[in-house]
């Protein structure tokens, strides 16, 4: 990887962007879509933009998924196996961006997040409480989980709130709890796609290695805070970042102008 130069400008922005990210990230999911295109925007060509977003949002992701972990809020030993399938579909996902044409990820990602933001705002049932579980433990574990890990490891933004999504209306788990579970599996995709990325190379350390402290600071931070948050303030946020994230992503792409 050839080296950049960088302002300290630049690098104490997208230091404040991490911590940012990490923060929101731990709560509702979407960071990615905020550190992404900044880092895209500082310069570096998207596929070690990529893989240095994965690099600074494992360290989130790590950290959120030690603080539930330490605050036995989620229990290694139900999320092992979830854990071990997100990280299959996404080193795959990551394999296959070094070859493949993501263009179609433009038209899929907004109208999943349209969907997800529709579904917390409406659904009487993403509160604190458990319900019963749609599908089987299993095919969620071999289908459901590996298919958004294949997405993270290709492209990444929002997979926190697919995951929380997919736990809340197929599992049938409280919003909190799902998010909390959401972390892990977030982890795992991460770290799978990260190692991809560094064995192609496409990983731009001096950034990365900055972002990952401001991660750390953001994700720590976030993790206390999401357990003495309000389930319907959650939501909010849900729906808030989703929609942020459709705007965000339509305008990145052209589509409408501010």
């Amino acid at each position: 990887m050839e080296l950049y130069s960088f302002s300290i400008d630049i690098l104490f922005l997208l230091f404040l962007i991490a911590v940012i990210a990490g923060f929101l990230d731990t709560l509702a999911g979407g960071g990615g879509l905020i550190s992404l295109p900044a880092l895209i925007l500082s310069g570096i060509p998207p596929l070690a933009a990529l893989g240095t977003n994965k690099l600074q949002g494992s360290m989130g992701t790590a950290t959120a998924t030690l603080m539930m972990l330490k605050k036995k809020k989620v229990r290694f030993e139900d999320v092992k196996y979830l854990m071990l399938f997100a990280f299959i579909g996404s080193a795959s996902g990551s394999i296959a961006v070094q070859f493949m044409d993501t263009d179609l990820l433009n038209f899929i990602v907004p109208s999943i997040l349209f969907l997800i933001a529709i579904y917390f705002l409406i659904s009487p049932h993403a509160d604190e409480n458990d319900k019963k579980p749609k599908i089987s433990s299993k095919k969620y574990q071999t289908i459901i989980v590996p298919s958004i890990g294949w997405y993270d490891g290709m492209f990444g933004p929002g997979t926190g709130s697919f995951f929380a999504l997919a736990g809340v209306s197929l599992r049938g788990h409280g919003l909190i709890n799902s998010t909390a579970i959401a972390k892990t599996l977030n982890f795992a995709t991460n770290f799978a796609s990260l190692l991809i990325f560094l064995m192609a190379g496409q990983v731009v350390w001096v950034i990365g290695l900055l972002m990952m402290f401001g991660q750390f600071i953001g994700a720590w931070l976030g993790s206390h805070f999401l357990f003495k948050i309000n389930p319907r303030i959650l939501r909010f946020i849900v729906v808030f970042m989703c929609l942020g994230m459709l705007l965000k992503y339509n305008h990145d792409m052209g589509w409408i102008s501010f």
